[in-house]
């Protein structure tokens, strides 16, 4: 559950990333159902764009995108948030098990783009993905005239203390109350 940030510039203008590393996610009982920690739900409410990282020679980790692309489409249904598929661990060919055909199935299928890298031997390949969903975050965000894109927002935590999680959820979830009751 590691929160990650960087200050970068993509066509002239400085963007901040953060990036949640959220838990393991897997299956249930060979169902296509998830079983997922709380922590990633939180993650989904604040999170303006999704990266899904699968390895080319683990079957298993591509398996659960699907029900997990179906459970965020569950917490955000109408929200037009750039999705990710980055397939890594592209410098092991001889142990692969999805190929590349798959990978860009999938992707299309879920609405996003698709990336092969490794990120043992190219970082390059890594960088290139996450600069093509900033870039396409930024043409979403530009696209709203400054106003917000989705009705939930939650402020982004600033660690991944589970503490200050709960303490800016209440926050949130109170000052709602109050603003509702007003009307």
């Amino acid at each position: 559950g590691a929160l990650y940030s960087r200050k970068f510039t993509i066509d002239g203008e400085q963007v901040s990333l953060q990036v949640q590393d959220t838990p393991f996610v897997s299956l249930e009982d060979d169902t296509d159902s998830i079983c997922c920690q709380e922590q990633i739900n939180r993650s989904i409410y604040w999170a303006d764009g999704f990266v899904f990282v699968y390895s080319i020679t683990d079957y298993e980790s591509y398996r659960v995108l699907r029900p997990l692309h179906q459970h965020i489409r569950r917490i955000h249904p109408n929200a037009n948030i750039p999705l990710l598929l980055v397939a890594n661990k592209g410098d092991l060919l001889r142990a692969r098990q999805v190929s590349s055909k798959e990978g860009l199935q999938l992707a299309g299928e879920l609405g996003g783009a698709y990336h092969e890298v490794s990120a043992r031997e190219n970082c390059e390949g890594v960088h290139e993905a996450f600069r093509h969903l900033c870039q396409e975050l930024s043409r979403i965000i530009g696209g709203c005239n400054g106003e917000k894109r989705r009705g939930l927002h939650l402020v982004r935590p600033k660690s991944p203390n589970m503490q200050d999680l709960k303490r800016r959820l209440k926050q949130a979830l109170t000052s709602k109350g109050k603003s509702a009751t007003a009307l």
